[in-house]
């Protein structure tokens, strides 16, 4: 499936959603699902060109992670094979000096989370069920060194209790898409660093990091 902005409506993203995750930043362990929202504009695809980031506002962090795309209206009982047709992975891109200010504030993530360019994601494969997912471990090269890899086994809230809790708490509809939470090994990028995600072996998008 091509990347195509206007297919997009909603941007779900669960935070803390690997143990170690929040361990490595600090962070306690969620006891239910923890999430945030992304604007529109967030969205660029991984499609082997540069991805422009703001270079003046301190430390930019990545975050690897397994995209589901809605493919219909969530209806109370419906497993996630039925709703979701799609994925892709994706990169939670995180402003750290501003979330950092924003929590000393008590102030929502919105301005770390959501500016321009900051839901990186690769062209959509098809999604191959829930189960044949859990044999596959995601991964993120930078620089052609692995940085991150993640198994949604290892999630603290599964597929399936992500799903119904945005469907029952917020709605899920056909082109909402959903950021699933990252594992460990979360780092910064730099002016120039090349990005691979890789589903097994397979790239399923790149991208050059341009602070500008």
């Amino acid at each position: 499936m091509n990347f195509k902005n206007n297919d997009m409506n909603n941007i779900y993203c669960v935070g803390r959603n690997f143990a170690m995750h929040a361990k490595e930043l600090n962070n306690p362990v969620p006891t239910s699902p923890f999430l945030f929202l992304k604007p529109s504009h967030a969205l660029v695809e991984a499609n082997g060109e540069k991805v422009v980031l703001p270079k003046d506002k301190g430390v930019i962090r990545y975050e690897t992670e397994l995209v589901l795309k809605v493919s219909k209206s969530y209806e109370r009982g419906i497993t996630v094979d039925e709703l979701v047709h799609s994925m892709a992975l994706g990169l939670d891109m995180t402003l750290v000096d501003v979330q950092n200010d924003l929590k000393k504030k008590g102030q929502p993530w919105l301005l770390a989370k959501g500016f321009k360019n900051s839901a990186i994601i690769t062209p959509f494969i098809p999604f191959p069920g829930v189960e044949d997912c859990k044999k596959v471990n995601f991964s993120l090269e930078k620089n052609e060194k692995t940085v991150q890899v993640g198994n949604i086994k290892d999630m603290i809230f599964d597929l399936q209790t992500i799903v119904d809790f945005v469907g029952l708490e917020f709605g899920l509809g056909e082109g909402d898409i959903i950021f699933t939470g990252t594992p460990q090994g979360v780092g910064n990028v730099e002016n120039g660093d090349k990005l691979k995600l890789f589903w097994d072996k397979e790239i399923l998008g790149e991208c050059t990091v341009a602070l500008e």
